[in-house]
């Protein structure tokens, strides 16, 4: 056996027996010092057949410069030459680095001479933060020692301060500005390792020291601060370590598909209503608070030690705050001891004070060790209720004011049924976020809709909230809508029950209490209608006038939803959406004041409407009557005006037609399509249309099936076009061509057969599945069958769903598609005379949730 197959199988033996005593100890430090000293072992043994060039110096950077060296990371090296590398120098580098691979050493290297070390660190933080951490491990020592302490000599401690504070913010924006990403990196993500090692780098660079301990010795920390920060640092370490060992690579996220197995290895138990990846993570996520919190704290702290303020007469506010260099400053070191109240003051002082640029170091630390001065008492208080209300009337900061109260974690100790959702996952397959971190964003929205900046984004609601008064109303019920996630039943119920009691506890008016609970209680329901149901049916409409009643709880809850719903994560929300939320306002608010009841004066209503539009067009009245003859009520009944004008301009003149006739047209102010197609009805028509759409991953969000009184199909389709690059985006109008080819010789155009797209499925719906359901049951009037079913969404569902109607002989009236990120949520109307039988019945949903359990090839 050669000698780096020998040298390599020592590393890997030694590095067994340092996993195997880990097992046994978890002892995180001896685990990173023992590779450390494996590596510095295996490097010089190395170095004996490798040697380096001549007067050259062999450093370890980064984290193995510290002594932190974790199973799958890279070995961080410099290699400092004295002078510019001659070609002997250079086939011994590459000699070495290339060892280096073949004994199972993954080395990130670099070559400098100490004056190319000194001007990279100079140009690049990163390489100034990598050398600051270096240590001798052979060859030269007076030559690194020279470069270590040119770079200090030339470092400047403040600037360095502000280049890792902007790196830091800089890295925080790039993952979200949150460490309730619902895969966190453990090193890198907000409230992450990466948040405690810019502490250590800054206060080193400061001259506070190396250590937490040699911090707290500067008296920049207390000593539960010292505590805490060493219980969660320990945390992240042995977190990043089962990554490595679990997965066997530098693998520092927290996949949806390590979770589970994550929460095996530290012992969670599933209980009745949550995962035990779910209680992994939320674990993970309050650590993760505990680092932002310390890192606000520590990093104000620092700051102020390497920025001293001249001396400055400060603004005094009232008797207990003053402003201090553009800084809030509790003015007694102990006013919130003496008075806990003062903990809602201040937040509204940053509120109303608009030159602030937040707190002072102290006040900041005394308001986060103040947190334990919110109990019973505290919330029992009708001074605390009052000025918690203020915070949420005023003017500006509200959101920036209840993130901060979250953090600090003053927000869960006031609203204790708050506390339980923070760091709650949610694994239903469309909310990105935590339930916390969701019903902040829910309030930002909303605030947004005040915003003139943001009129453009969402006018109807930026206008709708413009006359909608007590915007408060609407936060109260935000921070409550989804509090109830996680207990078990009907979150919706449960969360008003906690939403009436905090109004009455606040001492709210009953109508203004009565709003918030309704909104609590059916936050849902504006969404399940719009994307559910059909909002050309009267009767729909009427349903849901009754649960909303008034105009300012219809205006209430159309802003909640569209709030909620762009909340969920960034790409649930769509303009389809948008649109059907904002007809079914409409079509709410019109009907307001009037029986929309009377389908007949809905009905004639809308053929006026209808063709009034038709005469505009050019189009004469008995043309449009000879196409209307081969229509009944139900067609008037389930489109708008407008679709029934667009029908009739385009099929009048062909109504007879023996080709099939396809149109498309924008689906109003949204990224949608409408698709027409009229066409001699025949069998597997709609699974012939379904083919289509599916193989070129055109996604069906409505449709509408209708045959005419002489036989002919008229089915209108609303579609979203594949958001990659994809011929029919550039050319949407392919689709009339196309689909009317495919109609016509049962043919399917093969430009995307191997599309990469078609069976990818998310990590997240892949391990968190949801099970299917589906529901059978005859409607209101007993003469259609409404299949309503829930399911993971994938490609090609909606065609399967087509295959087993066919097979079993049913036909599909309607169908509403709901989507949500990886979930589905369809509706449709069928009918048949198969369903007349329970065992077909049976049958149907059997194969209905065959389809919905068929696996990608990609999962």
């Amino acid at each position: 056996m050669s000698f780096l197959a020998q040298l390599r199988d020592r590393i890997a033996c030694r590095r067994a027996q340092v996993y195997e005593r880990f097992r046994q100890d978890l002892h995180c430090d001896r685990l990173l010092k023992s590779l450390c000293q494996i590596c510095d072992q295996g490097l010089r043994e190395l170095l004996d057949r490798y040697p380096l060039p001549r007067q050259a110096s062999l450093a370890a950077l980064g984290g193995y410069g510290r002594g932190e060296l974790y199973p799958h990371s890279d070995v961080d090296l410099l290699i400092l030459l004295q002078r510019e590398p001659n070609a002997e120098d250079i086939d011994r580098i590459q000699a070495l680095v290339a060892a280096l691979w073949d004994i199972g050493l993954a080395p990130s290297h670099n070559v400098a001479t100490p004056a190319q070390c000194l001007e990279q660190a100079s140009q690049d933080i990163t390489t100034e933060t990598a050398m600051l951490e270096s240590r001798w491990l052979a060859g030269s020592r007076l030559l690194l020692r020279h470069a270590q302490q040119q770079l200090q000599s030339q470092m400047d401690p403040q600037a360095f301060f502000l280049a890792k504070q902007a790196e830091q913010q800089q890295r925080h924006a790039h993952l979200q500005d949150t460490p309730y990403s619902l895969e966190p990196n453990c090193k890198e993500s907000p409230g992450a390792l990466r948040d405690l090692q810019v502490l250590l780098w800054m206060a080193r660079a400061a001259g506070l020291g190396r250590t937490w301990l040699d911090v707290a010795q500067s008296e920049l920390l207390t000593e539960s601060e010292l505590n805490a920060l060493q219980r969660v640092e320990a945390a992240f370490k042995r977190l990043r370590i089962e990554l490595h060992l679990l997965t066997g690579r530098a693998e520092d996220r927290l996949l949806f598909d390590l979770q589970p197995r994550l929460a095996e290895i530290y012992g969670f138990q599933p209980t009745a209503t949550r995962r035990a990846s779910e209680l992994l993570m939320q674990r993970y996520y309050w650590a993760a608070k505990i680092v932002s919190q310390l890192n606000l704290i520590l990093m104000r702290s620092i700051e102020e030690h390497l920025f001293p303020q001249t001396d400055q007469e400060p603004l005094v506010l009232d008797e207990h705050f003053q402003i201090h260099h553009g800084q809030l400053e509790l003015r007694q070191a102990n006013g919130f001891e003496q008075d806990p109240s003062l903990i809602f003051v201040a937040m509204l002082h940053l509120q109303q004070q608009a030159s602030l640029r937040g707190l002072k170091a102290d006040t900041l630390r005394a308001l986060w060790h103040a947190r334990r001065l919110i109990d019973a008492t505290f919330r029992a208080e009708p001074r605390n209720r009052r000025l918690f209300l203020e915070i949420l009337q005023q003017n500006k900061g509200i959101v920036h004011t209840l993130r901060l109260m979250n953090l600090l974690n003053l927000l869960p100790r006031y609203l204790p049924v708050f506390r339980r959702v923070v760091g709650q996952m949610q694994h239903d397959l469309f909310h990105a976020y935590t339930v916390d971190e969701h019903t902040l964003k829910v309030i930002r929205n909303l605030r947004r809709f005040t915003m003139a900046e943001h009129s453009e984004e969402l006018s109807m609601a930026n206008q709708l909230m413009s006359g909608f008064d007590r915007h408060w109303l609407l936060y109260i019920a935000a921070l409550f809508h989804d509090i109830a996630k996680g207990r078990g039943g009907n979150h919706s119920e449960l969360g008003a029950q906690d939403a009436l009691a905090f109004c009455q506890d606040h001492g709210l008016m009953p109508v203004d209490a009565e709003l918030v609970v309704f909104l609590v209680r059916e936050h849902l329901s504006m969404s399940q209608v719009a994307q559910k149901r059909d909002l050309s049916d009267p009767n729909v409409i009427f349903q849901f006038l009754q649960t909303v009643g008034t105009e300012r709880r219809l205006t209430a809850l159309y802003l909640l939803t569209v709030a909620d719903i762009r909340a969920t994560s960034p790409t649930v929300w769509n303009s389809w959406k948008g649109k059907l939320l904002e007809d079914l306002y409409n079509l709410t608010l019109a009907a307001l004041g009037r029986d929309v009841k009377d389908g007949v004066s809905v009905l004639d209503q809308r053929k006026r409407d209808a063709a009034g539009e038709i005469r505009l067009a050019g189009l004469l009245d008995d043309a449009r009557e000879d196409f209307w003859q081969w229509l009944d009520k139900p067609y008037f009944l389930r489109h708008d005006a407008s679709e029934i004008a667009w029908h009739t301009i385009q099929l009048y003149h062909q109504s007879h037609s023996l080709t099939p006739v396809v149109r498309i047209r924008p689906a109003g102010q949204t990224d949608a399509l409408q698709v027409l197609v009229y066409t001699k009805d025949a069998s597997r028509l709609f699974l012939r249309i379904c083919r289509y759409f599916d193989s070129q991953a055109v996604s069906i969000q409505d449709a509408r099936i209708y045959t005419t009184r002489h036989g002919w199909a008229l089915d209108s389709f609303v579609v979203m076009l594949p958001a990659y690059d994809h011929a029919l985006r550039r050319d949407p109008l392919l689709i009339e061509t196309e689909l009317c080819q495919a109609l016509q010789q049962d043919w399917i155009p093969n430009e995307h057969a191997h599309d990469p797209y078609r069976d990818i499925r998310s990590r997240r719906a892949r391990v968190f599945p949801i099970q299917p359901t589906v529901d059978l049951r005859l409607d209101e009037q007993g003469q259609d069958w409404i299949l309503t079913l829930s399911a993971t969404d994938r490609r090609g569902l909606l065609y399967s769903l087509a295959q087993v109607f066919e097979r079993h002989g049913v036909r599909l009236r309607s169908a509403k598609v709901m989507t949500l990120g990886d979930r589905v949520e369809d509706v449709f109307i069928l009918s048949g005379a198969a369903l007349e039988h329970n065992r077909h019945q049976l049958r149907l949903e059997r194969d209905v949730r065959l389809a919905l359990s068929q696996q990608t090839s990609a999962s």
